[in-house]
């Protein structure tokens, strides 16, 4: 198998790896999550003024703040897959399984479904792999220039690796095939039968025999989300982009092939370029100036646990892919992360499903974890039906941007994204 084309340390200073836009623009950009934060900081670098709009009060309160913080280049399976569809009546009664759809009277939900649903074939799910392998490159090399100029520590930043654990034959199969796909385009992998993953990472040995069989990544990272998204906001604003936060955006005003204005809670301003980088909500300020988007939020939760015995808590990244619960050590802290949720109203936290999570994590880990300290989150991650994000010119509005439609790999492919999305200026 192939090594990653981009593990290397990063040479070039992140403000000096790319030339000026030869037409610098007033840019406003939507959400201020680390894909907003990242478009900012890709437009920022190429001369364009910017200004970052969310309704939060801060940045990273969305999904970058509760995600599984896992930096996943080599992981990158879309949830689109052959069979799925098979399983889906029983993935509308089981209320609490991993992935759940509960079906609503929303003509958006079953026309973003009807796609997923095509997209679950064995071309569109390997086309999709190789697409997101070629962008969590790219991402890499840019996500990798940006935290060089930062304290690994104040980030919680690790290159330890990771683990991917099949509890059935079948699954592990499964999960060969796809390394093997991935083997010349993306990371190293190594497929690790039985209780092979003991070898990388002793702190698992909770799933001694019970798992069939692993696919181990050495280079996959991690890192603190909203760590992230607090240090790209104070470097930003000493490059002088300007943040406004508390701010509602209502919808866009289109006069022919230009959104004209923006309309907010702050009251209507003019609009010379728009980045509509807003997570979930993005849809709907796309459908304002006549643009079907065809993004659709799928809820996640997760937990931020004390560690109390480090030797004891892994180190290496760990997706338990029977459960779709991931693990990654963010520090003294051990964050878990899990479920897919299509048809969720809000990001309301579901107390059974923070009891799945502590459940996973006290079976794994035991005493190693404060369980009682556990902090809950739940949140909206917006996704496409292919899981590849939308990125660049809008089409049909000439001063509309996209970089919406991440899903679950957000934090992985923001700054890629964004360095496609300033390209596209």
């Amino acid at each position: 198998m192939t090594s990653f084309p981009d593990s290397a340390p990063p040479t070039a200073d992140y403000w000096s790896a790319t030339t000026a836009s030869a037409r610098p623009r007033q840019v406003t950009v939507i959400g201020a999550g680390i894909v907003g934060l990242a478009s900012a900081a890709a437009l920022s670098r190429a001369g364009h003024q910017v200004t970052v709009i969310d309704r939060a009060a801060a940045a990273g309160q969305g999904a970058s703040g509760g995600n599984g913080c896992q930096l996943s280049y080599g992981y990158v399976a879309p949830l689109a897959q052959p069979g799925l569809p098979f399983d889906v009546p029983g993935l509308m009664l089981s209320r609490h399984g991993p992935l759940h759809i509960t079906p609503r009277a929303d003509v958006r939900q079953w026309r973003w479904m009807w796609e997923f649903l095509r997209a679950c074939s064995a071309p569109v799910a390997q086309r999709s792999t190789l697409e997101l392998l070629a962008l969590g490159a790219l991402s890499r090399q840019e996500t990798e220039q940006w935290i060089a100029g930062a304290s690994a520590e104040a980030l919680s930043f690790s290159r330890s690796g990771k683990l991917v654990l099949y509890a059935t034959q079948s699954s592990f199969d499964a999960g060969r095939r796809q390394a093997e796909l991935q083997a010349p385009h993306g990371p190293l992998q190594s497929a690790l039968p039985g209780d092979g993953f003991l070898a990388h990472e002793p702190a698992l040995a909770s799933f001694r025999g019970a798992v069939a069989g692993s696919i181990y990544t050495p280079d996959e990272c991690a890192i603190d989300g909203l760590a992230l998204c607090r240090n790209t906001e104070e470097v930003l604003r000493s490059r002088g982009v300007v943040f406004e936060y508390g701010v509602t955006v209502h919808g866009l005003r289109r006069e022919g092939a230009r959104v004209s204005r923006l309309l907010s809670s702050a009251g209507d301003r003019p609009v010379d370029a728009l980045v509509l980088a807003g997570g979930a909500g993005s849809a709907a300020l796309a459908a304002s100036a006549g643009l079907r988007v065809p993004v659709y939020p799928l809820k996640g939760y997760s937990i931020t646990v004390p560690v109390r015995d480090p030797a004891a808590v892994p180190s290496v990244s760990v997706t338990d892919a029977k459960r779709k619960v991931v693990y990654a050590r963010i520090g003294d802290r051990l964050r878990v992360a899990g479920f897919v949720e299509i048809g969720a109203r809000d990001g309301a936290v579901d107390p059974r499903r923070i009891e799945q999570l502590q459940a996973c994590t006290q079976e794994a880990f035991g005493g190693a974890v404060d369980i009682g300290a556990a902090v809950p989150w739940a949140g909206l991650r917006p996704a496409t039906p292919t899981s590849l994000p939308i990125v660049g010119r809008s089409g049909g509005v000439e001063n509309l941007f996209l970089n919406v439609g991440h899903g679950a790999l957000g934090l992985t492919l923001a700054f890629g994204t964004a360095r496609r999305l300033a390209d596209a200026f």
